[in-house]
């Protein structure tokens, strides 16, 4: 699908609105027989060959298994824990694997309970285990360990994924049981996803599964299976099984332009793929949009898997994830107890009641009533504070400078301010809206299809009622609980003013709609006596589309729009920037890598800056 084309992917097509996750009964004694791990090891592990070919990775070399039926997760944690037992620190191991019928949160948990030995790994998927809504959904269940999970049907999501894999584990329900997903289609994919001598196996011995495998072009063999079963299959892509070779992980030298929501997020991608990252801004960290004192971590529920809604949806379940994992919030920068959605109309209720009902939305992530509804696991957290706490890595460093050009190669370059020139192996451009004005071989980048809008945020002393407050709220605006004794109130939306003064009546706009949509709280804070301490003005940037920009830099006078090399955008995150951002980090962060990204194709292409540049010449 090419960048410029933008397809819905619609819940039929991943076949997920007639499923739901499935309740099994792991008291059985099928699931709590310890030869369940033996079989595992002995088919996917041993029939793949892992324990050698991890101990032969080199410092830097990168290992991808592919797996169809997540199911509890055994093969996929016994693979993490033989990889940390055999493979070189330095090494990187990136499993991608598809569940149709994804388990409840608590019968993996009591799955898992009968191999407590899995270790951290497995402490980890509990932890991070996401909600059952469709789509990519990366965890990180090691330094060097990501396991991105993909909820629908195999072969629709394993023919959209960026991944190329080395070994493959085929799970699943036997044919007998399940013949809709051992069909050509999928025997299709994994040939198209499979690097030169990629290896794989599967407990089954079944003729027209050996033959499907065969037509696809990989060399098959059938051999001793496990325990009773007589046989199972292994088999390599290609004609020559010594051609495989694994893949390796682009490292070096980042500069990240902007010390926002946006770089922050970035640069700490980047370091936690090994990267050095200096991180530059003339006005030091978290100055400009994503310095107010309270954001809302939240989206916005929609029944269309549109590829911005499923960028609203995806996003916001990344974003909780990397706050947990990054133990954020702490006590006094915010809290992720949910956040209240109050209806403002009609129209946006049955838009929001729609998303719980459509199967995308999991009562996990949404509970929609009649007059609200709560976004589950969001909540409110200081924007200032998350950027610091992002940046305090050591493979990261913060000058206050500013970049006056770029200019693209291998390496690229800055020019800063002082005149001095820092050469980078990438670059990332996360300056919002002042992107345009950046100078790039030359030439300013005023074709980026940006918008500016002006909002104004309030921020009003807390009384001895609304100190008590807990959650936010969202309506026409937002309201957040007391930090530091003040309440943000917020924002007014003025689009193409760009007057970073601020005005009293737009404290009046905030405060009359709080009191239009929630007199209550309107009444708690004060009344016609709500303190205004303080407000800040900032300039939210958002694109023509909606969507954030993240991808390479393109190049709008080459014939074939090609990527300027070194040079990389993540900009226009309007006003979700605390929600859209970690997701185009890591998104950012495993292109720039040469690593597959927790993502599919479509939404990737949906989220190419270069999309507009095809769009203008369709046009033409």
């Amino acid at each position: 699908m090419s960048n410029g084309d933008f397809a819905p992917i619609q819940p039929a097509q991943l076949h997920w609105q007639e499923h739901t996750p499935v309740a099994r009964d792991f008291d059985d004694p099928y699931f709590s027989r310890q030869d369940g791990r033996a079989e595992s090891h002995y088919v996917f592990l041993d029939g793949n060959r892992l324990a050698r070919r991890f101990a032969a990775l080199a410092d830097g070399d990168r290992f991808v298994i592919g797996e169809t039926g997540f199911g509890t997760g055994l093969n996929i944690l016994l693979a993490a824990r033989l990889f940390a037992e055999q493979a070189p620190a330095g090494a990187r191991l990136e499993l991608f694997s598809v569940e149709k019928h994804p388990l409840r949160a608590d019968d993996l948990a009591r799955a898992l309970a009968h191999w407590p030995d899995l270790g951290a790994p497995a402490t980890e998927l509990l932890a991070q285990y996401p909600p059952a809504s469709p789509g990519y959904h990366r965890l990180t269940l090691a330094d060097n360990i990501g396991l991105t999970l993909m909820f629908g049907d195999a072969e629709a999501l394993w023919r959209l994924c960026p991944a190329r894999v080395d070994a493959w584990f085929l799970d699943g329900f036997a044919p007998a049981r399940n013949p809709a997903m051992w069909q050509p289609a999928l025997f299709e994919q994994l040939a198209a996803h499979s690097r030169p001598g990629a290896t794989l196996a599967t407990f089954t011995a079944a003729g027209p599964v050996r033959r499907g495998l065969a037509e696809a072009g990989f060399q098959v063999e059938r051999i001793d299976g496990f325990g009773h079963k007589r046989h199972m299959v292994v088999g390599t892509f290609g004609a020559d099984p010594a051609a495989w070779r694994p893949g390796r992980q682009r490292r070096g030298e980042a500069l990240v332009v902007g010390a926002g929501l946006a770089g922050a997020t970035a640069a700490r991608a980047l370091a936690e793929r090994g990267w050095r990252v200096t991180v530059v801004d003339p006005a030091g960290i978290a100055t400009a949009a994503s310095g107010n004192h309270a954001g809302v971590v939240y989206s916005t529920p929609s029944p269309h898997l549109t590829a911005q809604n499923r960028f609203y949806q995806l996003s916001y379940g990344h974003a909780l994830r990397w706050l947990a994992r990054h133990r954020f919030p702490a006590d006094g920068q915010g809290a992720l107890n949910g956040v209240i959605q109050h209806y403002v109309d009609d129209k946006q209720r049955a838009k929001i009641r729609a998303a719980a009902d459509s199967g995308a939305w999991p009562d996990s992530l949404l509970l929609a009533g009649d007059d609200r509804a709560e976004l589950r696991g969001g909540g409110y957290l200081n924007p200032p504070a998350w950027c610091h706490a992002l940046l305090d890595h050591p493979a990261i460093r913060v000058r206050r400078a500013a970049v006056t050009a770029l200019a693209s190669g291998t390496p690229a370059r800055a020019t800063l301010d002082d005149g001095e020139q820092v050469d980078a192996d990438a670059i990332v451009i996360a300056t919002a809206g002042a992107a345009r004005d950046m100078s790039v071989d030359g030439a300013t980048l005023d074709w980026l299809p940006l918008k500016l809008i002006r909002g104004q945020v309030s921020y009003c002393a807390a009384t001895e009622a609304s100190a008590a407050w807990e959650r936010a709220r969202c309506h026409g605006g937002y309201l957040t609980p007391a930090l530091d004794g003040l309440h943000c109130v917020g924002a007014t939306f003025d689009l193409h003013d760009p007057d970073p003064a601020p005005r009293d009546q737009d404290d009046d706009a905030n405060l009359a709609q709080l009191r239009h949509h929630l007199p209550d709280y309107w009444a708690e804070l004060g009344g016609d006596g709500i303190r205004v301490v303080d407000r800040r003005v900032g300039l939210r940037c958002q694109s023509t589309d909606f969507l954030p920009l993240a991808g390479p830099l393109p190049d709008p006078a080459s014939d074939d729009l090609a990527a300027l090399p070194g040079l990389w955008l993540s900009i226009a995150h309007g006003s979700r920037g605390i929600t859209g951002t970690p997701l185009c980090a890591e998104i950012l962060a495993d292109r720039i890598s040469d690593a597959p990204p927790p993502a599919d194709r479509p939404l990737l292409d949906a989220l190419d800056p270069v999309r507009f540049l095809k769009r203008q010449r369709k046009k033409r």
